[in-house]
This record gives C-alpha cells, sequence and structure tokens, in this order.
C-alpha cells in the first residue's frame, strides 16, 4: 500500500543541491519535490554498526537534510570487517563521531547531529522526538524493544533490520498503519536461543545488503512513493541468493499497539524483560563466578581444575585459554557433556564473554557438581588481564 508523504517538502533546492542529486531529479517518482522531501526530513539512525554503517552512508549520499546517529561505542578493530564507515584510523574513536566524520565527507550539506551516549529510557523519548524517522541498526532485543515502544507511544515510524550470518531481515514498523514490532515478535527469545553476532558471526556484506534496504524503505517513507515494508517481513538467505517477505498483521491483542494495550509507557527494565540470562543461570553464578587473574593464580598454583570451554570448535581455533578442554554448549543442553567431567576436579567453565558459560554452569551444577565456577567475561577477559598478546575476535 502506498502511504502519504511523512514530510513536507523544504522551500527549495540550491543549484549545488541540483547538480548534486541529479540522479534523483530526472526520476519521475522522485523528482523536485522528492528530493525537497529529502532535504526536509530528520531522520535518526540508532547504531553506528554493521547496519548503521551503510545506511548512514546512503542517507546522506541521498541528501537528507539531518541525520542524527546515536552510539556510545568506540570503534574496535574487529568492527572493520563489516562496519565500512569506519576506518583504521579510528580505531578507539567513538563511533558516532567516526560516523559522523564520514558522513560530512560523502555529503558536506547534511546536518549531522551526534548522541554519543548510550539510548535510554531517561533519553529515548526526548531523542525520538526530535525525528521524522527512525532507522533501527541495534543488535539486541532489549533495545529493539525499547526502539520499538517509543516509536509506538510517539507516533513515529521506524525501519527495522536484523542480521546473523548469512541472513537477513527488514521490515518497517509503523503502528499508525500496521504492526509493531511487539505484533511480529510478542516475546524475547529465551536467553542463550538467538546468539547474537559477536557469538556467531555475520558476513560482512550482509550489513551492505540489509542495510541499503533500510535506506530504501526509508526514501519511500519520506517522498511517499512506492510499496514500502509495512505489515511484510523481507528476509533474505545470502547463501541462497533468494529473497522473500511474509505478511505481518496487527495483533488486535497486541500489548502495546493492540485494541487494550496494557503498555503505555516505557518499561522499568528492558533487559531484565528480555532476560539475558535464564533465572537459573543467574542463580548459579551467585557467587560460582571468578575472574581471569583468579583463574590464572589457579593454573600457577597447580590446583586440581578441570578448565571448559564451551564456545564452537571455530572461536576455539581463532583463540583459547591454555589448558581448556571444548566442549560446546550444545553438549551441555542436550546432557552429553556430563559424562565427560570428571568427578574428582573441580569444573571451571569459560565462553567468550561469560554469557554461555554461565548457561552451562547452571546445568553442571544441577548435575551435582556443587562447587563448579565461571570466569566472568570468558576469554576476552583473559586476553585483558593475563596475555594481552593473543587475538580478540
Amino acid at each position: 500500500m502506498s502511504l502519504p508523504p511523512l514530510v513536507e517538502p523544504a522551500a527549495e533546492l540550491t543549484v549545488d543541491e541540483v547538480r548534486r542529486y541529479s540522479r534523483h531529479l530526472i526520476i519521475p517518482d522522485v523528482g523536485m519535490a522528492g528530493q525537497k522531501r529529502l532535504k526536509n526530513a530528520k531522520v535518526l539512525c540508532v547504531g553506528a554498526g554493521g547496519l548503521g554503517s551503510p545506511a548512514l552512508m546512503y542517507l546522506a549520499a541521498a541528501g537528507v537534510g539531518t541525520l542524527g546517529v546515536i552510539d556510545f561505542d568506540t570503534v574496535d578493530e574487529s568492527n572493520l570487517q563489516r562496519q565500512i564507515i569506519h576506518g583504521q584510523s579510528d580505531v578507539g574513536r567513538p563511533k558516532a563521531e567516526s560516523a559522523a566524520a564520514t558522513v560530512r565527507e560523502i555529503n558536506p550539506l547534511v546536518d549531522v547531529v551526534i548522541h554519543n551516549t548510550a539510548l535510554s529510557n531517561d533519553n529515548v523519548m526526548e531523542i525520538f522526538s526530535a525525528y521524522d524517522l527512525i532507522v533501527d541498526g541495534t543488535d539486541n532485543f532489549a533495545t529493539r524493544y525499547m526502539v520499538n515502544d517509543a516509536a509506538v507511544l510517539l507516533g513515529k515510524p521506524y525501519v527495522w533490520g536484523s542480521i546473523y550470518r548469512f541472513d537477513g531481515q527488514a521490515s518497517v514498523f509503523w503502528a499508525e498503519h500496521g504492526p509493531c514490532y511487539r505484533c511480529l515478535y510478542p516475546e524475547p527469545p529465551p536467553p542463550g536461543m538467538v546468539p547474537s553476532c559477536a557469538e556467531g558471526g555475520v558476513l560482512g556484506v550482509l550489513c551492505a545488503s540489509i542495510g541499503s534496504i533500510q535506506v530504501n524503505e526509508a526514501i519511500k517513507l519520506l517522498t511517499g512513493i512506492g510499496d514500502p515494508l509495512v505489515g511484510r517481513l523481507m528476509i533474505y538467505d545470502a547463501l541462497e541468493m533468494k529473497y522473500r517477505d511474509v505478511k505481518v498483521r496487527k495483533d488486535p491483542e497486541c500489548v502495546l499497539c493492540g485494541k487494550n494495550p496494557t503498555v503505555t509507557q516505557l518499561l522499568d527494565d528492558y533487559e531484565a524483560f528480555c532476560g539475558a540470562l535464564s533465572e537459573e543461570a543467574t542463580e548459579a553464578v551467585s557467587g560460582s563466578t571468578i575472574t581471569a587473574l583468579e583463574l590464572k593464580a589457579m593454573q600457577d598454583n597447580g590446583d586440581d581444575i578441570f578448565l571448559v570451554d564451551v564456545r564452537e570448535p571455530n572461536e576455539y581455533e581463532i583463540v583459547s585459554i591454555p589448558g581448556a578442554t571444548l566442549i560446546p554448549k550444545g553438549e551441555f543442553l542436550n546432557g552429553s557433556a556430563l559424562e565427560r567431567l570428571p568427578q574428582d576436579k573441580r569444573i571451571v567453565l569459560h565462553c567468550k564473554s561469560g554469557a554461555r558459560s554461565a548457561e552451562a554452569l547452571a546445568i553442571v551444577k544441577n548435575a551435582g557438581f556443587s562447587d563448579a565456577v565461571h570466569v566472568g567475561g570468558g576469554v576476552l577477559s583473559w586476553i585483558k588481564a593475563v596475555d594481552p598478546s593473543l587475538p580478540t575476535y
């Protein structure tokens, strides 16, 4: 379905703008009126990472007049495989500032607004209210639900994207004209069910595929052309090179945008709502978490421990803690790992950052290994605190 343009046209285009955007201007569906709408538009990109990189770059090139970028992180070398808005010289620099510099280099006619902060309940409504459209490039469920809830409560449309390994998804959520994110995903997945890109990886170029689709949808919404992805979920399989879309209907019982909403303001705690750890894991790690330095001391003292790495084999090949035995988390979930654990040694578990080992720890403790512990921060904390010469990922 076609929708009315989201913004009114700017008064005029300068001679420089006409030259710059001439390839848009000669498209009948865009033309002068469409380009003036882009010039008058204010778009916020949440995140300057994998999806935010191509989104910000193409929004800038398209001539969106005001671009906001919110990101609290700094550029890490591992980002450069996919976050193409940053370069080698930006490592260690705030992502919002690095992204803004690239945007200005692409198009100095764009007004860039930097939000070098974490999006939170305290600032999301104020920040969102200054923009016409939100482009969501976040990579965690807590922020996704916060973005959705704030957008619905403010009556704002937003373009959503998601990536993992070789698969991508995109949609437009606008409660005034169709479903919201909660209509599609009423509840977050169980803790540990859906690995993050940091745990499972992502094909770098997939970010460009989904990010450019998000910009395509943003341009359509701003100018009122085409058939936007409202009420449709686009699914992309990069390995099979297949696109398909699935209809998403507005849920009349949606707790946020349904006929009798029960969520009428932001939740108090989105992290708790999404449950980074299960209740069992949260209980298991209480009093049973050691630091990387404590693990090193155990090894140096010759303590009788059995160190288990619960990551995947390809992660183990990248980097490992000396003396660790690889038993992937899946073997704990199906129970086969338990028979490999010695009864006469203290079990010490670790993963990349601590989440997966916490889930495995709950299983191990329930199996009777009451003195088992896990390493908070995982192999990343080992690299930082014990052996910085090892590679991170």
